[in-house]
């Protein structure tokens, strides 16, 4: 897994540099998740290396119907390249140096079942004062984490969970 974030650093960064350029941050956003959302589509992932597959027409298939040139241009390097495959990993690097130059903190929030929109509330303001930054907030729900909520943001992973304090008090009780 890291040798495809290897491959695909420099092609996000080419492609946040172009978005920077062109003021349009948000609009290469949308486009590459696009992109990367067809791209790693299990029905669409076998054609894209596959030799019958012109380059002109996988980048047909990966842009958005009002993509810009640019990204048409981009997609193009890619199949070129034989870089279609990591449009997942573009797109989300490309997101940590958009989160980055925006200086927003991007989290993610994993509870045991579905929080309101009053508990995301509360944890993205909380998550706000202790980074003094605006976050933006994922959410995913893991059953097996019995109760409670673990939040990633960047480096600082916090564990609220019950599965997490179960696991604290069986190490504390095995020393």
């Amino acid at each position: 897994m890291s040798q495809e974030i290897t491959l695909a650093r420099p092609y996000a960064r080419a492609a946040f540099a172009i978005a920077r350029d062109r003021g349009d941050l948000a609009g290469w956003s949308k486009a590459l998740a696009f992109s990367a959302r067809v791209a790693a589509d299990p029905r669409v992932a076998p054609l894209l290396g596959h030799p019958s597959l012109a380059d002109a027409e996988a980048v047909e298939l990966l842009a958005p119907e009002a993509a810009a040139a640019e990204q048409r241009d981009f997609l193009a390097l890619l199949a070129a390249n034989g870089r279609l495959a990591q449009l997942p990993e573009i797109a989300g690097l490309y997101e940590d140096l958009r989160a980055e130059a925006e200086k927003v903190v991007r989290a993610t929030v994993t509870s045991a079942a579905e929080l309101s929109e009053a508990e995301l509330a509360g944890i993205r303001a909380g998550l706000e004062r202790r980074f003094g930054s605006a976050v933006e907030v994922e959410t995913a729900v893991d059953a097996a984490l019995i109760g409670g909520a673990v939040i990633s943001a960047g480096d600082v992973v916090i564990d609220g969970s019950l599965r997490g304090k179960l696991a604290r008090l069986q190490s504390a009780l095995s020393q």
